[in-house]
């Protein structure tokens, strides 16, 4: 058997085209499987920790009120197969909605809580949802309000909505919900003291290629496509996620990354199950402060976030220190991580075993790693290496496999892809040839297999007949020492097409100009990619899960400049 962390997989006859190791094996069982066995090792110990709301919960209490949810969810008529929708922030029914629709073979569709009134009818709708779960409100959205004006009808009974024709039941996440809504606590009730012996025949005739997933991708062009995953996909993504940053059930990983997305079910959830590692929620939603409260308070010693979450941490930490010292690993994903944002987390927050993650929704969601071991040039300057029993290769617009080191686009092929985009054939087609899953992502793969995302295609910027990467031009901005966050994009031009617009977000405490970024850049860059534009801004438009909007940028500006 080789060592990953020793013998890295190298491109094969010279080209962009790596393999996975073989070890450890593939896991052929199913989410309730994972947890039964994590029961069976681990049931004493601590699962689950959620601070705001003072919940602590062993893996056998966790186990148990899944299965009360469960077996309340049977009452209600729900089936394998049947679709039910989760519509909330980070909250502990969250969890236990993933494990209970898991157990009865329901396949459990995850919506975005920024959600409004149309993407959530679209979404229910497209997956067919027999049962929505949500939370009462967050922040300025009244989640019952909405789902009263979408589904009025629910008043009168298990009705079919007009406009959410396979709705039958709302469940809500408070104690007074009105008529035709049931709440949380009452559907768990339901279920208490059910005999298990019906959830365990359910469960045993569940096959882990069975799809048990459903995640709407936050694409920036046209309606967002159900990401179609199975229990063989994200349990083993799962487990390698967390097999590379050495998560043991003496672990105790914080989770401020939302549930709704991979990061937080998948290599959040999953991943510390896979360990018996204890999970620790800090919120319900992404706050700097109370995630290092929740660190120094519970010992945290593994973290999770996107750059933009260590970037608000490092300010708050500079601003009110924490005894954090417990923390020693973690991962940095969901964008590039700026070289010397991963330096200051290495240092200020020990976490000197950090990861860095890259993948999509589609693939499970992880493809490449870093290992704790890598050279911290390599930790801080690529994604890392490929992942367990997966197939990358970097092509041409031809499809040809580009040598080590040239630019292409990623392709992935193996176990981590998803089966289709729910009911939209023509999308799977679109995207996925011979196994092999299109990413959209260019990128680079070195001669030792460490790989180097380099931008989005679509993201490309064409200006005269210059091909311009904006991720080559936001490293540039971040050496500038009073620059936070940048961001670069292509807007509209009628002489070259486009020109290069950069939106700065200063470092804390910093006054920056729009002429001093341009005086870093003359002379040091080409003069093609130096910004035509440039906007000093105090914050970046952002989805939930932390990644920059560029299309939100660029429609901004195309409006100030009256462009077209």
């Amino acid at each position: 058997m080789t060592d990953p962390q020793t013998d890295p997989t190298a491109p094969i006859d010279g080209l962009s085209h790596v393999h996975g190791p073989d070890e450890p094996p593939l896991q052929h069982i199913t989410i309730p499987a994972l947890l039964r066995q994590a029961v069976e090792q681990h049931g004493s110990r601590e699962a689950l920790v959620f601070t705001d709301a003072g919940i602590r919960m062993t893996y056998a209490e966790l186990a148990r009120k899944a299965d009360e949810l469960a077996a309340g969810l049977l009452e209600l008529g729900v089936a394998k197969g049947d679709r039910v929708g989760i519509w909330s922030p980070n909250r502990c029914e969250w969890v236990l909605t993933q494990f209970a629709t898991a157990r009865i073979g329901a396949i459990l569709v995850t919506i975005n809580p920024a959600y409004r009134l149309a993407e959530l009818e679209y979404a229910l709708n497209k997956t067919g949802c027999k049962v929505l779960i949500a939370a009462e409100s967050f922040k300025n959205s009244d989640y019952l309000g909405m789902i009263r004006e979408l589904a009025p009808e629910l008043a009168a009974g298990p009705l079919s909505p007009v406009r959410l024709p396979a709705l039958r039941y709302a469940v809500v996440m408070a104690a007074d919900t009105g008529p035709g809504v049931l709440s949380f606590e009452t559907v768990q009730e339901l279920g208490a003291g059910a005999d298990t012996a019906e959830l365990d025949t359910i469960s045993a005739g569940l096959k882990p290629e069975e799809a048990i997933n459903i995640q709407f991708t936050s694409g920036t062009t046209g309606l967002p496509k159900g990401a179609t995953l199975t229990h063989f996909n994200i349990v083993n993504n799962a487990r390698f996620v967390t097999d590379r940053i050495k998560l043991t059930e003496a672990d105790r990983l914080l989770i401020p990354v939302p549930l709704y997305h991979c990061f937080g079910m998948v290599m959040g959830v999953l991943g510390a199950v896979s360990k018996g590692a204890t999970m620790i929620f800090p919120g319900e939603a992404f706050e700097p402060g109370s995630v290092l409260e929740a660190a120094a308070a519970e010992h945290a010693t593994a973290l999770y976030g996107v750059p933009t979450m260590f970037v608000a941490m490092l300010q708050e930490l500079d601003q009110n220190p924490r005894d954090i010292a417990s923390l020693r690993t973690g991962i940095m994903a969901g964008a590039p991580c700026p070289i010397e944002i991963m330096h200051r987390v290495n240092r200020d927050m020990h976490m000197q075993e950090v990861t860095i993650c890259y993948g999509m929704t589609e693939t499970a969601p992880v493809s490449f790693q870093s290992f704790t071991t890598d050279p911290t040039e390599k930790r801080c300057t690529t994604v890392g290496r490929v992942h367990p029993h997966l197939e990358v290769k970097a092509v041409d617009a031809e499809g040809r496999t580009v040598p080590a080191g040239e630019q292409g686009e990623l392709l992935v092929r193996g176990y981590s892809v998803m089966e289709s985009y729910w009911d939209d054939p023509a999308a799977t087609e679109a995207a996925k040839a011979d196994g092999w899953m299109r990413t959209g992502d260019l990128a680079t793969i070195d001669t030792e297999g460490f790989c180097s995302i380099t931008g989005r295609i679509k993201d490309m910027i064409i200006r005269g007949g210059e091909n311009i990467y904006p991720r080559e031009i936001e490293e540039f901005l971040l050496r500038h020492p009073e620059v936070g966050d940048a961001q670069v994009f292509g807007v509209p031009d009628q002489r070259f097409g486009e020109q290069v617009c950069a939106w700065i977000v200063p470092a804390t405490g910093a006054s920056l100009t729009e002429d001093q970024i341009l005086t870093h850049c003359r002379g040091q860059i080409a003069h093609f990619k130096v910004p035509h534009y440039v906007r000093i801004v105090a914050e970046l438009p952002m989805t939930v899960t932390g990644k920059p909007q560029k299309f939100k940028m660029r429609e901004a500006m195309v409006q100030q400049l009256a462009l077209s």
